[in-house]
């Protein structure tokens, strides 16, 4: 068999082999999620969830997770749970696991069925180099 013949007949073989290859979606919302999965939802370009920030309003002023909306009072807390479908998809982070998961707890207590805590944070976040906003940015 010539060389062009042979080649030609290698890319039918390889061609035929592979399955229908599409793209992977990432991995879906859990419990905890780390800033890796939520990144690649975003770079993904998945809009359908909300990032919440539970850390103070000086602090999220400062920096914060690209489109992160504040929960820093009962009164922007309330705001949001008003504002949102109980079957929105939550991502929540605060100073530390902690400040976050009492975030979560209340918006779980409230009815919302996809309530994720961000693992590390925004230090987590910009460990991954995730985009972030504010004055320092």
């Amino acid at each position: 068999m010539s060389e062009p013949k042979a080649e030609a007949k290698r890319i039918l073989e390889t061609k035929d082999n592979l399955a229908n290859v599409l793209p992977t979606a990432p991995e879906q919302q859990k419990p905890v999620s780390s800033a890796q999965a939520l990144k690649e939802r975003l770079d993904w370009g998945e809009p359908a969830f909300t990032i919440a920030d539970a850390r103070d309003r000086d602090s999220f002023n400062t920096e914060r997770i690209l489109g992160a909306v504040p929960i820093d009072s009962e009164e922007t807390l309330g705001r949001l749970m008003n504002s949102l479908s109980t079957r929105r998809e939550l991502y929540i982070y605060g100073d530390n696991d902690e400040q976050a998961q009492s975030a979560v707890e209340q918006f779980v207590s409230a009815g919302f069925e996809n309530v994720s805590r961000l693992q590390g944070g925004l230090a987590g976040w910009k460990a991954i180099s995730g985009p972030t906003e504010g004055r320092v940015a």
